[in-house]
């Protein structure tokens, strides 16, 4: 059985997301969910462009960048856990994001859903 050696900061399996005004992307996660930047390259054509970009949030890293015309957009659906959802959700809304699911209890925990600027839906969920 191999080994597979993985970056530090990094997992076996990461979402890589090509978005539309990627920017707004790093700027929603930053505010909304304390994500930290660890990575961000710029396109040397378009210096306003995003080439490739990773934040973290707690132990994950998401990868990104702007889509092209080669690379269409694909926002995906994410799943995350936040100490409170009342609070992450009424601060993602305040951030530009679209209500997707009103707060409320599930067998599994608070959860509620938010579009993000770029159309990505975050499920975000507190353990009750």
């Amino acid at each position: 059985m191999s080994t597979i050696k993985i970056p530090n900061g990094h997992q076996t399996v990461m979402p890589y997301l090509m978005l539309e005004k990627a920017s707004r992307f790093k700027d929603f996660t930053e505010t909304v969910f304390g994500a930290t930047v660890s990575s961000v390259h710029f396109q040397d054509d378009d210096p306003s462009l995003i080439k490739h970009s990773e934040v973290s949030i707690g132990e994950s890293t998401i990868m990104f960048c702007d889509s092209r015309a080669e690379w269409a957009p694909k926002p995906a659906h994410m799943f995350v856990y936040v100490e409170n959802a009342d609070d992450t959700y009424n601060k993602a809304l305040e951030s530009g994001g679209e209500s997707v699911m009103e707060p409320a209890d599930q067998d599994y925990g608070r959860s509620c859903g938010v579009a993000d600027p770029c159309g990505n839906v975050w499920w975000i969920t507190a353990v009750i």
